[in-house]
């Protein structure tokens, strides 16, 4: 560790990673770390897929209602372009951006870059969903959030899908899917076919 600002260390490049199912909180701790870096003085940057415009076109918002500036992007291209001179890179909702991201994050944090990166880890069918995975292998840490299951309380495993949609980006809430438990998701599949 080189410098400590205000109590946050400031780190030679990483990539961490926080993923999970929905409503797990993956968005909040991406929040939380962004607002932490910014309080230790850092130069932040969060970027977002200009795809996803659920609670806002420009801000990063939780279900929770908590928000962070953002800069929607088209491509993980865009990121390097739009990173230079910055300490802390944030991106949300990675999983709908390009396998690209993979080598952006690296070549961020080979430059001495902390990246964190939030994302869900699999799709509605519990299949390991965009650059996630290959993100989780070259991370220099990986924390998994977990929902709570709906259904019975135990950690959830997956976003299970309520509606009849077979398109693997669908966005959406509470109303279209709901945390499940591996199980209680076994169970929920069966009774669909």
């Amino acid at each position: 560790m080189t410098e400590i600002l205000n109590g946050e260390a400031h780190r030679p490049g990483r990539i961490e990673v926080v993923c999970g199912s929905m409503f797990s909180g993956k968005t909040e701790e991406l929040i939380r770390r962004m607002k932490r870096a910014s309080f230790a003085r850092q130069k932040v940057e969060i970027f977002k897929p200009a795809i996803d415009t659920r609670y806002s076109e420009d801000n990063v918002v939780s279900h929770d209602q908590n928000s962070i500036r953002s800069t929607p992007i088209e491509s993980s291209g865009s990121i390097l372009l739009l990173a230079s001179d910055i300490d802390v890179v944030g991106i949300d909702e990675a999983q709908f951006l390009d396998n690209g991201l993979v080598e952006v994050c690296n070549e961020l944090a080979n430059r001495g870059v902390r990246v964190i990166v939030a994302g869900l880890d699999m799709d509605f069918k519990g299949v390991p969903f965009g650059p996630i995975p290959a993100l989780c292998a070259i991370a220099d840490e990986v924390t998994k959030v977990h929902a709570i299951c709906v259904k019975c309380g135990a950690l959830a495993y997956v976003s299970h899908r309520l509606v009849a949609n077979d398109k693997r980006v669908l966005l959406g809430e509470q109303d279209e899917y709901e945390p499940l438990c591996r199980d209680c998701y076994q169970k929920a599949i069966s009774q669909e076919k």
